[in-house]
């Protein structure tokens, strides 16, 4: 078990149900009847695990190509803006993932939105806010899918490569992912709360959730931790300029090495930006990582660069689409 404050009980929730969480009306006390507990004690250590910031929500992560549009974009904040910038990043609600990153692009974020027309819009008006260029590096292949941050062992959770067809929501679909993407609420009936919102009845809820978990829509459902107040405080993004020809196989290759947890090839940005192949690396330290970084240049046979987080300014599950107000979303679904 990791070294930490966290109970037996705290830890199994921790690393054991980031993924195949039960998809039933009472969903808690069927976890309670798995781990020898009862689903008071569950909901009650799960609430106390996210006040304490160990878990960002517990709900569904959604493949990434399957809905919307997704992007991984850079830019290259002055020294003296960057807590600005940053700020001003993150207030957009298309991003989700904002890290401070040690490069001349120091500034690097996820974003999502409901098409690609609705991301350009959202980059071109982040570039135009901060007067800073805007680098955008799309997903174009995964070798190593994450199902989770195994805390023992963060490398070992893989799975095959699930379908990329895009998924066009209908207007009921969009309503309940909207509702899904902050979590499930913490509450006896998670789902029927969750219908609630959008006007379904708790079974369509469970019917549609278990289909797209079926269908690879959904990439995992459970528990989401936040691995730096886990003590995972290392966190390099390593790239690679891998001929077009070879990157696959190398690909392959690095995503089953020990110690990366991601592995996926994006599109470059010339002339600013030549890497294609990236690699997430975690550990307690940098003196953890560093080995795991060298090892992955040695296999790939070309130069590393890797580029360390210092800071996080933001972190939250994506946001494919706008909230409503639950009224309106009632009403859009009765029309």
């Amino acid at each position: 078990m990791m070294d930490s404050p966290y109970s037996p009980l705290e830890f199994a929730l921790l690393n054991d149900w980031q993924r195949d969480f039960p998809i039933t009306a009472q969903p808690f006390d069927a976890l309670a009847a798995r781990v020898g507990a009862d689903g008071t004690a569950i909901l009650a250590t799960l609430k106390r695990l996210q006040a304490r910031g160990a878990i960002s929500r517990v709900g569904a992560v959604f493949a990434p190509r399957r809905i919307g549009a997704s992007t991984l974009a850079a830019l290259a904040a002055p020294a003296g803006r960057l807590e600005q910038i940053a700020a001003q990043v993150s207030a957009r609600p298309e991003v989700n993932h904002n890290y401070q990153r040690e490069h001349r692009y120091n500034l690097w974020f996820v974003a999502t939105a409901s098409d690609q027309g609705a991301l350009a819009a959202a980059l071109a008006e982040i570039a135009g806010e901060t007067d800073c260029a805007v680098i955008s590096l799309p997903l174009e292949q995964e070798y190593h899918i994450d199902l989770g941050f195994d805390l023992r062992s963060p490398h070992k959770h893989r799975a095959d490569i699930s379908g990329t067809s895009l998924h066009e929501p209908d207007a009921r679909e969009r309503q309940l992912i909207t509702a899904l993407q902050p979590g499930l609420d913490l509450v006896e009936h998670p789902f029927a709360r969750l219908g609630e919102r959008v006007g379904m009845s708790e079974e369509d809820v469970l019917r549609r959730i278990a289909g797209w978990l079926e269908e690879g829509l959904i990439k995992r459902f459970g528990v989401v931790v936040r691995h730096q107040e886990l003590g995972f405080h290392a966190n390099a993004m390593v790239v690679f300029d891998v001929p077009d020809d070879q990157v696959d196989r190398i690909g392959g290759q690095l995503a089953t090495e020990a110690g990366v947890t991601l592995c996926y090839r994006r599109r470059r940005s010339l002339p600013q930006w030549p890497y294609n192949l990236y690699c997430m690396v975690h550990g307690r330290s940098r003196q953890e990582v560093q080995p795991v970084i060298e090892r992955l240049s040695r296999l790939a046979g070309l130069p590393a660069q890797a580029l360390f987080s210092t800071r996080r300014f933001k972190q939250c599950g994506a946001r494919y689409f706008a909230e409503v107000p639950e009224s309106e979303a009632a009403e859009s679904i009765d029309e």
